[in-house]
């Protein structure tokens, strides 16, 4: 078999089903499984999949793993079992997979075996590029990120959001990291590395593992010949805010803590506490001037 799918969903009935008919209906040319892990949905997504997808593998937990964990339960499955295909495919509920999306890049992976992991062209629902090319985080840019320094001076990311990325260029480039939500993983990276580290619980599980990959000898690789639809983020906004930036902003110590110097860890920490605390201050200011 060439492909596994695997997706995790949480309260997203309706962009788990659209994805998922996009993946049978688009998806020719290639042998390939597909795995839901749902993370305690409460929405009906688990029951809806029984139903109307029974080709699809359930992993029903009865509570929220998180994003790494809920990936590698899957992956562990695949590994327990020896159905470990050539290539697997971390794809976010909030995605539709176009005509030869999926056949293109195992197309690509298979050209290419020098690439541990894959992107593609990601668009949204407008058409218009989704941006999700990184480099490695460094201090200065999470400083920015933390302090909302972007507001101030638009351009001060550019280096890290890789702003002049070509998008559209046909030729495979090599890049530092891709968005996890289209991340296509060669079969002999996860029997080398396993799967994601499930020190983190949501954000930075991708960027550490590219960074992983590359140390290991393998290429992280973007094509533009491949386009994918993402919704960008439709489960994460149904988050509270001071509850997204703990989730974002943990993840962020996690990362710098197991690959940067202490120091540069203790600061984060310090900045994360202020910034928590501003954030928690607005939310409840805003939810009194709204009652």
């Amino acid at each position: 078999m060439d492909l596994s799918i695997v997706i995790v969903s949480w309260n997203g009935k309706d962009l788990m089903k659209n994805c998922l008919k996009s993946i049978f209906q688009n998806t020719t040319g290639i042998e390939y499984q597909v795995f839901v892990v749902d993370n305690g949905s409460k929405d009906g997504t688990q029951e809806m999949i029984t139903k109307e997808f029974p080709q699809v593998q359930l992993i029903a937990n009865n509570y929220n793993a998180g994003f790494a964990k809920a990936n590698n339960q899957a992956i562990n499955r695949m590994i327990a079992e020896k159905s470990l295909t050539d290539f697997v495919l971390l794809l976010n509920q909030d995605m539709l997979v176009l005509p030869n999306t999926l056949l293109s890049m195992v197309r690509f992976m298979r050209q290419h075996p020098e690439t541990g992991i894959a992107g593609c062209h990601l668009i949204n629902e407008h058409k218009a590029t989704v941006s999700h090319v990184r480099r490695l985080p460094t201090l200065s840019d999470q400083v920015a990120i933390l302090l909302k320094l972007p507001h101030l001076f638009p351009r001060i990311l550019d280096r890290y959001l890789m702003s002049d990325f070509d998008y559209t260029k046909k030729e495979p480039q090599e890049v530092d990291s891709i968005r996890g939500s289209f991340f296509m993983i060669r079969k002999e990276v996860i029997e080398k590395l396993g799967g994601l580290d499930e020190l983190y619980f949501f954000w930075f599980e991708e960027v550490d593992y590219c960074r992983q990959v590359k140390n290991a000898g393998w290429k992280v690789m973007y094509t533009g010949q491949t386009v994918c639809v993402d919704f960008v983020g439709q489960s994460v906004k149904k988050v509270a805010q001071f509850k997204r930036q703990k989730m974002f902003t943990e993840s962020m110590l996690k990362y710098f803590g197991k690959w940067q110097p202490r120091w540069q860890w203790g600061v984060l920490q310090v900045l994360r506490a202020v910034v928590l605390t501003a954030v928690w201050i607005g939310d409840k200011v805003r939810s009194k001037l709204s009652k």
